[in-house]
């Protein structure tokens, strides 16, 4: 049912402390920009850490950085970020008012989906940065970003149209703006899933 609560979260996984390293997003971004973890560190032009407001109550998870984003180090710069931008524009943000990353940090080769250990390597990283920044609502593009974050392997259609409980989050799941750009019929679906997290910040934020 559209709007309705699902609850996903217990007090083990409630919102935790930043690990006392990490000062900010900044002392973060340079303890992590030069992460060799996994072996997509060896092919990588750029570490894509994130960017937006630091304290931003939204928080906007993709899947992975593309060769465009790989070669500027920011995520969302190509036709789907263009895209993304007047998605948050249509609902009253900018980028500067949310906070844009990736679960990935590293490109995969030909813009391949991550794999396992990948995603092992590198949540930790997305993990701190949603502790520091300790936003009200999560939104993941995606069914690969909704898949890992929520640690499931539900269909959009299961995922979508509903605010789900995470690790003290709430969390929305819509389409990623690539996917848009590749099934315009989509859109529309977009359309009221950024509608229901606007409706929703406006009660919780």
């Amino acid at each position: 049912m559209q709007g309705s609560l699902f609850e996903n979260d217990s007090s083990a996984n409630a919102q935790k402390e930043p690990p006392a390293k990490f000062r900010d997003l900044n002392d973060l971004y340079e303890q992590s920009k030069t992460c060799t973890k996994c072996r997509l560190a060896a092919t990588r032009t750029n570490f894509v850490f994130g960017e937006g407001n630091p304290e931003a109550q939204i928080v906007v998870i993709g899947e992975a950085p593309g060769a465009e984003e790989d070669a500027q180090g920011r995520p969302f710069v190509g036709r789907s970020g263009k895209l993304l931008d007047k998605i948050l524009e249509a609902i009253g943000f900018s980028r500067e008012d949310v906070f844009i990353c990736n679960i990935i940090k590293c490109r995969p080769p030909e813009n391949r989906n991550p794999l396992t250990d990948e995603i092992e390597c590198c949540m930790p990283w997305l993990k701190t940065q949603l502790q520091l920044i300790k936003p009200k609502i999560v939104l993941l593009l995606g069914r690969v970003a909704a898949n890992t974050v929520l640690n499931n392997k539900q269909s959009m259609g299961n995922l979508r149209e509903k605010i789900i409980r995470w690790n003290g989050y709430d969390v929305i799941v819509t389409y990623h703006p690539a996917a848009l750009l590749r099934n315009p019929n989509w859109k529309r679906h977009c359309w009221e899933d950024v509608k229901m997290l606007r409706s929703h910040y406006d009660k919780v934020c």
